[in-house]
């Protein structure tokens, strides 16, 4: 294969994961003027501050807990802290909404803890005040519980590359250890904290099936509101227009925190060793603190889940769930295998010619991860189903054949979605990998004839493929959870483990939804056991650079 065709092909591919955003752009320009002044009566302001409130509140709980923990166990030494750094990223492995399911079933005015109180102390229903868990709240500490992780992970990596002689100078100096880590430690790892931060609050923005069970209106449950149940596509477009303003916003100042990162490299520690050895009550204090986290975002909501399941009386093997896992499985191994080819692709051209249209083009095609699943789905609903209709008006006038919906509503469209939302992770990944390539490599094979897609087949996908396995495994799990796009797109009468799970629990059915959940969940414990893989082979002094 040339390079010429490379690189149209990576311009293709940049093209299309930026034909949903300019849709939405388009759509909400077109639309009425009156739209956007109904919009700013009635439910924008309501939308923007539920949205605010949100990413605040979950934006402070992970960002306490990421750093906290992070820094307990990089810094100190106490009961099980080895083990804590690999449990602590084990939330990451639950969908929000799963998690949501869980806490209902048990925090809800029916659910075993409210039950048992009002038997134990002969209340009746109004006799006690209990917090409600379908609220914001409730929505936050759902997202708190699974999202912390982005920042932990980054904010370890940060500290295990910082070198501890400022710290262990302000100690010399008098400060406390609590002064010593505000003062020093955590300036040194602000943009890495900060760049967690803003991966977290992506995530919230585009969170839907937590916020949807719990009732909790934002933008994105304004967005599939608009489309499904008003049949209002101006409005949807409008809506998430809104949202993607916000989500290219913080994909900017993401950028900028990496570029500051990257600037000012932390120096690695000299020191081979944690430098708080904690004894009696305060080891095994630090010891619950790291034990919280995982006991509620990961241990609880397993047995709850499981539990849940097993009175579900559902067979997981039968012919209904086996189609649903097939259909999961089956969209995610396309998308990914997809996703990944041509994150290869790009990143290749890349590699060829680095030069500013190359790059521009892999900017392009990553800005996706930033856009929520709800907008990717409105920004190619439009386009295709005016392409759908434009053929079948021609078709009929021309032929007298109606050809219906090619291309809205199918398989394909879906997959083309699911490639704009998680074509950045495919990206990181085969960077992360040929960055290890020395150019030379690349010298020498083009000396020896090769072809530059002859050099990317037998040179360097082999040297790369531990990197491009892990790609495609991050991408195959991420469709495996995404919802938003699947219930907006999905063909009719196909559903997947989400749907499935979303459509059950919507149902207040939560014992049959735990089922699906639970495989959901198991699936996403795969890439976080690689995560965790990569963390124990790290050690004190050493950096860990790890991406979630």
């Amino acid at each position: 294969m040339s390079e010429k065709i490379l690189i149209w092909l990576s311009r293709i591919c940049a093209a299309l994961c930026l034909l949903p955003i300019g849709a939405v752009v388009l759509a909400a320009a077109l639309g009425s003027g009156s739209g956007w002044g109904s919009l700013a009566e009635t439910v924008l302001p309501r939308y923007s501050w539920n949205t605010v409130q949100l990413v605040l509140l979950v934006a402070l709980g992970t960002g306490v807990i990421g750093t906290g923990a992070a820094w307990l166990v990089t810094v100190c030494r106490f009961p099980g802290v080895k083990l804590f750094e690999v449990l602590l990223a084990l939330p990451m492995a639950f969908p929000a909404y799963v998690l949501a399911y869980a806490y209902t079933d048990l925090l809800d005015h029916p659910g075993a803890v409210q039950t048992w109180l009002r038997a134990a102390f002969d209340l009746g229903p109004r006799d006690y005040w209990f917090p409600e868990i379908r609220s914001l709240g409730g929505v936050a500490a759902m997202l708190v519980l699974v999202l912390y992780p982005y920042v932990y992970l980054l904010a370890r990596a940060a500290f295990l590359q910082q070198s501890f002689g400022g710290y262990t100078a302000a100690r010399v100096l008098g400060q406390t250890p609590l002064r010593a880590f505000l003062r020093v430690s955590l300036p040194m790892a602000r943009p890495a904290i900060a760049g967690g931060l803003l991966l977290v609050v992506m995530e919230t923005i585009a969170d839907y099936g937590t916020v949807a069970y719990f009732g909790v209106q934002t933008f994105a449950t304004g967005i599939y509101q608009a489309w499904f149940s008003l049949g209002d596509r101006a409005a949807a477009a409008q809506l998430a227009l809104c949202l993607l303003s916000v989500a290219l916003l913080l994909a900017v100042l993401e950028r900028i925190q990496r570029g500051a990162a990257k600037r000012y490299p932390p120096r690695a520690s000299g020191l081979s060793h944690p430098v708080h050895d904690l004894r009696g009550w305060q080891g095994w204090g630090a010891a619950l603190l790291c034990a919280l986290p995982v006991l509620f975002g990961f241990l609880l909501p397993v047995l709850l889940l499981g539990n849940m399941a097993a009175g579900a009386e559902q067979d997981l093997f039968s012919r209904r769930y086996l189609g649903f896992m097939r259909n999961s499985l089956v969209l995610a191994g396309i998308a990914a295998i997809l996703t990944v080819t041509a994150a290869v692709t790009i990143g290749y051209v890349v590699r060829l010619r680095p030069g500013h249209t190359a790059r521009l083009t892999q900017l392009v095609a990553g800005l996706g991860y930033a856009v929520p699943g709800g907008v990717i789905a409105v920004g190619l609903m439009v386009p295709l189903a005016a392409f759908d209709n434009g053929l079948d008006g021609w078709m009929r006038t021309t032929f007298g054949i109606s050809t219906g919906l090619l291309l809205t509503g199918s398989i394909a469209a879906l997959v083309v979605a699911y490639m704009v939302r998680f074509m950045a992770a495919a990206l990181s990944a085969f960077d992360s990998g040929i960055a290890t390539v020395n150019p030379s490599v690349d010298a020498a094979a083009r000396t020896l004839g090769r072809s530059p897609g002859g050099m990317i087949v037998q040179v360097h996908l082999p040297l790369i493929r531990t990197s491009l396995w892990t790609g495609l495994l991050i991408v195959f799990v991420d469709v495996m959870k995404e919802l938003p796009a699947t219930l907006i797109m999905r063909p009719f009468n196909f559903d997947t483990l989400a749907v499935q799970a979303h459509r059950l629990a919507s149902d207040e059915r939560l014992q049959q939804a735990a089922v699906p959940s639970l495989v959901i969940a198991a699936f996403g414990l795969v890439p976080v056991v690689l995560l965790c893989r990569t963390i124990m082979r790290a050690r004190y002094g050493r950096a860990a650079v790890i991406t979630p």
